[in-house]
C-alpha cells in the first residue's frame, strides 16, 4: 500500500515495532508491536486490533517482562 502522508513515494511494508505509550507521567514500552511502516518516511500504521491489543497490555496489572533505565535530557 502506498504511504498515505503527502508527497511521500513510500510503501508500507509489515514490521514489528517498539511502542511508547506516555500515560499519566508513566512510560510504558511494548516491544514487537506488528505495523506497517513507511519505507521512505517512516510513517506507522497500527490496525484497530493492533490497537485495543495495546490497550488492554496497558489495562492489565501483569507485571513487564524487562524494566528499563530511563534518561531525561537536560
Amino acid at each position: 500500500m502506498k504511504c498515505s502522508i503527502k508527497g511521500c513515494p513510500g510503501d508500507y511494508e509489515n514490521r514489528n515495532i517498539v511502542h511508547t505509550v506516555c500515560q499519566n507521567d508513566k512510560v510504558t514500552v511494548i516491544d514487537h508491536v506488528p505495523a506497517e511502516v513507511c519505507s521512505i518516511c517512516g510513517d506507522v500504521l497500527l490496525t484497530p486490533t493492533t490497537i485495543q491489543h495495546i490497550e488492554s497490555i496497558l489495562e492489565s496489572s501483569k507485571s513487564p517482562e524487562r524494566t528499563v533505565p530511563l534518561y531525561e535530557y537536560v
